[in-house]
């Protein structure tokens, strides 16, 4: 938090605007900018996943209990939530590259502090910074609407929506394959090595993005807004990542929660008051942003649960009877396909929005991602039936993270692009808590004895893919609700606005 107040002072005091960006071609390719946008983007998405091999390890590493360790994982949620909002709106004030290359130094710098910690509040710190640097992939999507010609706008934005899944899936084996070969240090100075270069090729590679020239020279930064999101979100987010832990009826679990509510909506009324709000809420109350970021929080819930339950269910001892006793290697490796697979997707489901408009192609995502499920609960009394459902529910998720930020984008003006599509990414992060909240009770209520352990039980399992089936049908029906002439319009409002070949 202390971070991201920093770079805000910074930059609304000492930078001036980026000048808007020419509307004539990139001296760039397109392609070169598309390449290092979603580079960018699975670089950062790789922080999430980093540290996952490591979670049992932590404690005996840093010297301090699992309860503390578990703050390594938590605060990067935090530090993301706050942090990417704040970044798109400046990103929208002072230009989307500077904010790029604020949030990849971010990456740098949280790494290094990572790879040199040998207790647990560097570490703490350490992954803070790397949260505060997942902003990235939202103001890259928003750069591109600014910089590319319109017949690569549809192509990119799909494929830099999918790197979030893309770095997701690989981090698994690469980050298990470094933790049982190497030193634990390894993974972190190898991605503060792929976060400077990041910062190398976007300084070198991409052309300025065009900054907020409707609201003038002397628009300002909202910091009580800012400020006011930041408190709700990590009351909400802190209560429903730890509640588990604290018991969900604990005071400082309720406290946390009732909190949040009364400070979210003291935000809301601050919001609609201000002339320059962090988040135009006008702006999102339009039925295609609202309707869209509802779809976002409740396809980010569905999406995440697998990433939840199958990942166990691939490295649970295959003697309980269900489980398939994979190594955590093992199961990286039979999970990256889905990544792959997110990729290959993302293409075809801009063309589908070029075609039908992204509201279609949403909705035909989330409906996937049920039949994925559902192919799971089939399937997974074998490690090529998990493979094969991680690919369904991956197409899916690439169809769907494609059209989400092509319906925002498509339905706000272009100085609030930013700060709009962060909030995008800032719903479907608030869904992916509520799927760890949810999934975690499901899975630690239906439990059975193997040993001295208790385990998720196998009822267990197939309650908690059905129950994500059932979330990514809702989805599906939410993305249908979207108005047809405003998602039609969403989508011709961005290849009109892209910079002409």
């Amino acid at each position: 938090m202390m971070h991201m107040m920093c770079i805000v002072h910074f930059m609304t005091t000492t930078l001036p605007a980026e000048p808007r960006a020419a509307m004539t071609p990139p001296a760039v390719p397109s392609g070169a900018i598309i390449f290092v946008l979603s580079v960018a983007g699975i670089t950062a998405s790789l922080m999430q996943t980093l540290v996952i091999p490591l979670i049992g390890d932590l404690p005996t590493i840093l010297g301090t209990s699992a309860s503390n360790a578990s703050w390594v994982i938590t605060v990067t949620l935090l530090t993301a939530a706050v942090a990417t909002p704040v970044s798109g709106r400046l990103g929208d004030l002072y230009g989307k590259r500077r904010m790029m290359l604020v949030c990849a130094s971010a990456l740098v710098a949280g790494s290094v502090v990572c790879a040199l910690a040998a207790s647990v509040v560097p570490m703490i710190i350490g992954r803070g910074l790397q949260g505060a640097g997942m902003g990235l992939i939202p103001l890259g999507i928003s750069a591109m609407r600014d910089i590319l010609p319109a017949e690569k706008l549809g192509t990119a934005i799909a494929l830099m929506s999918a790197s979030m899944g893309v770095g997701g899936a690989l981090g698994l084996p690469i980050a298990a394959a470094v933790a049982e070969n190497s030193s634990w240090r390894v993974l972190f100075w190898g991605a503060a090595a792929m976060a400077l270069l990041i910062c190398v090729l976007i300084a070198t590679l991409i052309p300025a993005a065009s900054a907020d020239t409707s609201s003038g020279p002397r628009a300002r930064f909202d910091v009580i807004g800012a400020v006011g999101l930041g408190i709700g979100l990590v009351c909400l987010l802190l209560g429903v990542s730890k509640g588990g832990d604290w018991g969900w009826g604990s005071p400082t679990t309720v406290s946390l929660l009732v909190s949040s509510v009364v400070v979210l909506l003291a935000w809301g009324w601050f919001e609609l008051r201000t002339a320059a709000p962090l988040v135009d809420l006008r702006v999102t109350a339009r039925p295609v942003v609202l309707l869209t970021n509802i779809a976002s929080l409740v396809l980010g819930f569905a999406m995440y649960a697998q990433m939840l339950i199958l990942p166990q269910l691939l490295q649970i001892p295959s003697q309980t009877g269900y489980g398939l006793g994979q190594s955590m290697f093992q199961m990286g490796l039979w999970m990256a396909p889905g990544g792959l697979m997110m990729m290959l997707i993302s293409p075809l489901g801009a063309k589908l929005s070029h075609l039908r408009g992204p509201r279609i192609t949403l909705a035909l995502g989330a409906l996937v991602v049920s039949i994925g499920y559902l192919a799971a609960v089939v399937l997974m009394g074998s490690t090529w039936g998990i493979l094969i459902a991680v690919c369904i529910c991956s197409a899916g998720v690439g169809l769907a993270y494609g059209a989400m930020p092509a319906l925002i984008m498509g339905s706000v003006p272009m100085s609030e692009t930013g700060s709009a599509n962060s909030f995008n990414t800032l719903m479907r992060s608030v869904g992916t808590s509520l799927s760890a909240a949810v999934v975690g009770v499901v899975l630690a209520q239906m439990t059975t004895d193997f040993g001295p352990v208790s385990l998720p039980s196998e009822t267990g399992f197939r309650t908690g893919l059905l129950l994500g089936a059932a979330v990514a049908l809702v989805a599906a029906g939410v993305a249908m609700a979207i108005p047809t002439r405003a998602s039609r319009a969403a989508e011709e409002s961005i290849e009109h606005a892209a910079v002409p070949a």
